[in-house]
């Protein structure tokens, strides 16, 4: 049995040794008590990572990811939402920014728990996501772009809508890629 156990544990190792360290670790859900581990969460997905705020004039673009969402999931994208106060334009609570994200966007792609995203405080997946871009988020609603091999594809500002180019066209040849 404990034969087996060692197998497995070292195939686990060996399954998410090709995932980039900053996907690695796990993040709790927003309002929620439920955590999921990043690097099996986005295995063979092409993820779009945004950090959000509920009170920033980029507040609306939530609908503009959920629209992609809503049309390219079922080819493998996933959207992860994680809402930052760096900049001074998030709720004070989580229930407050849960229900932005829900009742005013309808957003169903996974949120996280509130983060810091830049500087010394920022959580170990912005921080590599920074590195490998050469740039942090200067302000809400930046996106990094990441192929299914988990390596870093694009990053871009917050004016970037998501449902325009050049977002849209380099999301959509990573979903055409073959894993």
């Amino acid at each position: 049995m404990k034969g087996i156990a060692l197998i497995l544990l070292l195939w686990g190792h060996y399954a998410l040794a090709g995932c980039p360290d900053y996907l690695a670790g796990e993040q709790r859900e927003l309002n929620s008590t439920q955590r999921h581990n990043l690097c099996q969460l986005t295995e063979g997905k092409v993820v779009l990572v945004v950090n959000t705020a509920s009170y920033c004039g980029y507040t609306k673009q939530f609908k503009g990811l959920e629209a992609l969402y809503e049309t390219y999931r079922d080819q493998g994208l996933l959207i992860l939402g994680f809402p930052s106060n760096d900049f001074q334009q998030e709720a004070g609570e989580e229930g407050e920014t849960a229900a932005v994200c829900q009742r005013d966007y309808g957003v169903t792609f996974p949120m996280f728990n509130r983060v810091s995203v830049r500087g010394d405080q920022a959580i170990p997946l912005f921080k590599g996501l920074a590195l490998a871009a050469k740039e942090a988020p200067a302000w809400n609603f930046h996106k990094y772009l990441i192929g299914r091999d988990g390596q870093l594809l694009a990053s871009y500002g917050s004016r970037q809508r998501p449902d325009e180019d050049p977002l849209l066209a380099q999301l959509q040849q990573a979903l055409a890629a073959t894993p």
